[in-house]
C-alpha cells in the first residue's frame, strides 16, 4: 500500500490534472450542451474505460518497467514536465482557448458516445502523462509490492477524475451559459488552470 502521505499529494495531483482543461474535458462539455446531461455521461463512461485501460497497463508493465530501466523513468520524467508546460503555455497565451468554449457536436447514439469517449481518453497524452510520468514518482518499492501501490493510486485517480468530470458534466450547460458573457472570468480561468498545469511541470522535475 503507498503511504498516507503519497496517497494524499497524489490524491492533489489528480485534482489538479482533473481540473486542467484537455480532450476530455472539452469533449463531454461540448457533448453535454450539445446532447443534454444523459449523453455527457455515458460519454464519462468510455472516459472511465480508458482510464481502466491505462490503470491495468501501468500495474501490469509500464510502471515496473520505467523503474527498472537506467534513465527511463528521468526521461519520461522530463519529457512529461514538457508537454505540461506545453499545455500551460496553451491555456494563458493570447487567443487560448478556455475548455468551456463549446464545439458543436451532432447528436450520437448512445454506443457511439460510449466509443468516442473511450477513445478521446485513450489518445490524450495528458492522461498518458499522468500513469507514465507522473504516477511512478508516488510509487516507493519499500512500501511494499509495487503492484498493489499502482492499483490504489490508479483507482484515487479514477474516483477522482469521475467525480470532477460527472460534476462538469452535468453543470456545463449553465457554466457555459454564464461564462459566455463574461470574458473577465474565462480569462482568470485561463491563468488558474495555466497556474497549475505549470506547477505540475514543475513538481516533476523538482526531486
Amino acid at each position: 500500500m503507498p503511504s498516507t502521505a503519497n496517497l494524499i499529494a497524489f490524491s492533489f495531483v489528480a485534482l489538479g490534472m482533473v481540473l486542467t482543461p484537455g480532450p476530455n474535458m472539452i469533449y463531454l462539455i461540448s457533448r453535454s450542451v450539445c446532447q443534454g446531461p444523459s449523453a455527457g455521461l455515458i460519454s464519462l463512461a468510455g472516459v472511465a474505460l480508458g482510464f481502466l485501460f491505462y490503470m491495468l497497463a501501468a500495474a501490469f508493465g509500464i510502471t515496473a518497467l520505467v523503474l527498472s530501466v537506467p534513465y527511463a523513468y528521468d526521461s519520461l520524467r522530463y519529457g512529461g514536465a514538457v508537454y505540461l508546460a506545453y499545455l500551460a503555455w496553451q491555456a494563458i497565451k493570447p487567443g487560448g482557448r478556455a475548455p468551456f468554449a463549446v464545439r458543436a457536436l451532432a447528436a450520437d447514439p448512445p454506443l457511439k458516445l460510449l466509443s468516442m469517449g473511450f477513445v478521446t481518453n485513450l489518445l490524450n497524452p495528458k492522461i498518458a502523462v499522468m500513469y507514465v510520468s507522473l504516477l511512478p514518482q508516488f510509487i516507493q518499492p519499500a512500501q511494499g509490492s509495487v503492484l498493489t501501490q499502482t492499483l490504489v493510486l490508479g483507482s484515487t485517480q479514477i474516483l477522482i477524475s469521475l467525480t470532477v468530470n460527472a460534476a462538469i458534466t452535468l453543470t456545463a450547460g449553465s457554466v457555459s451559459q454564464f461564462l459566455q458573457f463574461r470574458p473577465r472570468w474565462i480569462l482568470v480561468q485561463r491563468w488558474l488552470m495555466g497556474s497549475v498545469l505549470a506547477g505540475l511541470a514543475i513538481r516533476m522535475v523538482t526531486p
